[in-house]
């Protein structure tokens, strides 16, 4: 594979040696840049086909209404609540503020430092220090270089800063709008022979609703949450160092991420476990659900391709591509002229040389070869002189005579012999039969006894 992809060419010396990325998904990132009402569109769905999702959600999860969450109407006011409230009103320029690029940006170094530090007892349940987290916090806001190896910081702070920077932006990472979305699937389950509902997990249903659920997260959200799901996936890798297992992850981070905000776990009541249980299993198996599924590519890629390819997937029958119906009658067209251009032109080579040998012909000597061919040329109509470019008139063919083989099947087949007057025909009198002629045709009788053997024989005799 390495051989075929480095058979590229390129002119610049520089870039021939780097590695060729090629990205599956190119059709669909591409397909949701240009026209993201197609591509949400065709996400939802497909969403829907999954999970059922009634009309009020389903309004919820495309923006069209704002979401109804657990606890919004609740009247009661838990110090959880009101000293999450307060934190938010402290906005910064990456801690409390919407989630920007270069908020991740900044987010992204604590990230990398506890990658490296991932076998750290207790990580993301220990508290730091929380005057060294406050330097910390600060450095961030302010966009100063930190050197996080200094060994200033321990690997508690700047875990403990992460969970408070996710706990503190305006909503949580996967979006209030996905929320419903969210808790139908941890409901999706396998059926039995029968068709009846069991209490086991459909994961490749689950999976599958995920990769597509979050391919309509906004794209900052996205990308953050790849690089979190990602870090707990290689933190619980290690739980036999740091004690951390993918459920004691999904404990700590769920209400960061999943749990609408100014919520408490009263107001969710039975949907913990459900939302609990959700992050578990999207830290187990997140390696998978940032990539699209394969129909979703392939859509994508007829969209702009207009080919149809072979696929094991039964919705892609399902799903039409805009620009493979419009492609055809321009293929079509494309080829019809090109058919009618070769057409012309091979006409247009025939007629010259036509005109080439015409003009050799008139340039030879008298005689009897020279006559027969011009004889030959004036049979085509599209023989041109040699003087002029239009076609040369035929010449007016010449009355045969009437023949004894043509006046026998004229007799045979019933056709009446019609006599022109010497004063209408111009062309010579036809021969007249001789005795021996007319002697035969009086003896072979009628027309209705003489068989198709015998008029082949006296046409024989006569040639």
């Amino acid at each position: 594979s390495d051989a075929i992809c480095n058979l590229v060419i390129c002119n610049d010396s520089s870039l021939r040696s780097q590695p060729i990325i090629f990205n599956p998904d190119f059709f669909v990132e591409k397909l949701r840049h240009e026209k993201p009402e197609v591509f949400t569109e065709l996400v939802v769905s497909n969403i829907t086909r999954l999970i059922d999702l009634p009309g009020a959600e389903l309004a919820q999860l495309m923006g069209e209404e704002d979401p109804k969450l657990p606890g919004a109407n609740s009247t009661a006011s838990g110090f959880f609540r009101s000293l999450m409230s307060l934190k938010r009103k402290e906005k910064g320029v990456v801690f409390g503020s919407p989630l920007t690029e270069e908020g991740i940006a900044q987010v992204s170094q604590l990230i990398e430092y506890l990658h490296k530090n991932l076998r750290a007892e207790g990580l993301f349940r220990v508290p730091g220090n929380s005057i060294r987290q406050q330097m910390l916090k600060d450095a961030l806001n302010s966009g100063t270089d930190i050197d996080l190896d200094s060994g200033e910081f321990h690997s508690n702070d700047v875990a403990t800063l992460l969970k408070m920077f996710l706990g503190e932006l305006p909503e949580p990472l996967l979006t209030h709008k996905h929320f419903h979305a969210h808790l139908k699937i941890a409901d999706l389950t396998l059926f039995d022979e029968k068709g009846n509902k069991t209490s086991t997990p459909d994961k490749e249903r689950q999976i599958e609703a995920l990769q597509l659920l979050f391919l309509i997260l906004p794209a900052p959200n996205r990308s953050l949450l790849k690089l979190l799901l990602d870090l707990l996936y290689q933190t619980a890798k290690k739980q036999d160092k740091n004690k951390m297992s993918a459920h004691n992850l999904a404990l700590m981070f769920a209400p960061h991420i999943l749990w609408p905000r100014n919520v408490t776990a009263n107001d969710l009541q039975e949907n913990i476990t459900k939302l609990n249980n959700g992050v578990t299993f999207m830290i187990k198996h997140s390696q998978k659900l940032f990539k699209a599924p394969a129909y979703i590519r392939e859509c994508a890629r007829l969209h702009y391709l207009g080919s149809r390819a072979h696929t094991s997937k039964d919705d892609l029958d399902l799903l039409t591509s805009p620009g493979s119906k419009e492609l055809q009658p321009l293929k079509s067209q494309k080829r019809g002229r090109l058919d009618s251009c070769h057409q012309e032109e091979t006409q247009q080579r025939t007629e010259a040389a036509l005109r080439e040998l015409f003009r050799h012909v008139h340039n030879m000597p008298d005689s009897a070869k020279k006559k027969k061919l011009i004889r030959q040329f004036n049979k085509h109509p599209s023989a041109l002189t040699p003087g002029s470019e239009a076609a040369t008139p035929p010449a007016p063919r010449r009355t045969r005579s009437r023949s004894f083989s043509g006046l026998i099947k004229r007799k045979v087949l019933g056709t009446p012999v019609i006599v022109e007057r010497k004063s209408r025909d111009t062309t010579p009198e036809p021969k007249r039969a001789s005795k021996e002629n007319i002697h035969l045709l009086q003896k072979c009788g009628s027309p209705a006894h003489m068989s198709q053997a015998k008029l082949k024989s006296l046409e024989g005799r006569k040639e």
